[in-house]
């Protein structure tokens, strides 16, 4: 039986037991966050770097592919400011992680240039298909924030969400939060997210775990619509 994580220990997963809703592949959609050139690119103007998330490029392509052949859709959430500085730095009110994560990783050089509108760093590294959905303008933390995100979700009639992307215990968290808030059912396959460092990523793990929702591998998340699937295609014979 496959298996999912709270609080860092597995338990066993049955798609058609508590998490069902969680698990339905006709009502989930995929949110992939911000997964772009200025989180992501290995040039030394990369104005907010999370190096951790290269390592996952291909995988979360991999399940996109395959969430793509399940008909499941996918969505693409970026960061994305006016080249003003109006929605940020120049703003009434900044990000504050300008100034706090600087404590912790040094000066961030080009940090004024970070998710500018028009700008190379808005680029999608992971791959967008024409198929996929796009939504731009998150300004904060929150892929909810103030993008037209939920809205699109309910005009497709989505109730649950697979979230992956990056940072966990930063963007992917507070999406979690607003999701769940909202009413969606979450949830986070381990493996396809990651973190400021493994202890930050496992502890937004774990909270997302005893939270929000579900915490499972991308191949769980997989296979469990797949069950879901042969069974009700089983029913209807």
């Amino acid at each position: 039986m496959s298996s999912h994580l709270v609080h860092g220990t597995e338990h066993p997963l049955d798609p058609a037991g508590d998490f069902s809703a969680w698990l339905d592949p006709r009502r989930t959609a995929i949110v992939s966050i911000d997964m772009h050139e200025g989180h992501l690119s290995d040039s030394p103007d990369c104005p907010c770097p999370a190096p951790r998330g290269r390592e996952i490029v291909t995988a979360i392509d991999q399940f996109h592919c395959a969430a793509r052949e399940r008909g499941v859709p996918i969505i693409h959430v970026r960061s994305e400011l006016r080249p003003s500085g109006a929605d940020d730095i120049h703003g009434a009110s900044s990000s504050a992680w300008r100034v706090t994560f600087p404590r912790h990783v040094g000066p961030i050089v080009g940090a004024d240039r970070h998710a500018l509108q028009g700008s190379r760093w808005t680029r999608f590294v992971t791959e967008v298909d024409p198929a996929d959905e796009i939504v731009t303008g998150k300004k904060r933390l929150s892929a909810f924030y103030p993008t037209d995100l939920d809205f699109l979700l309910r005009q497709m009639n989505i109730t649950a969400v697979v979230l992956d992307g990056i940072m966990a215990d930063c963007c992917v968290l507070n999406t979690a939060f607003d999701a769940s808030n909202l009413g969606y059912r979450v949830t986070v396959p381990q493996d396809l997210v990651r973190g400021t460092d493994e202890a930050l990523e496992a502890a937004a793990l774990s909270m997302i775990s005893l939270h929000l929702g579900l915490v499972a591998t991308s191949d769980t998340v997989l296979r469990s619509w797949d069950t879901v699937m042969a069974r009700e295609s089983g029913d209807q014979r």
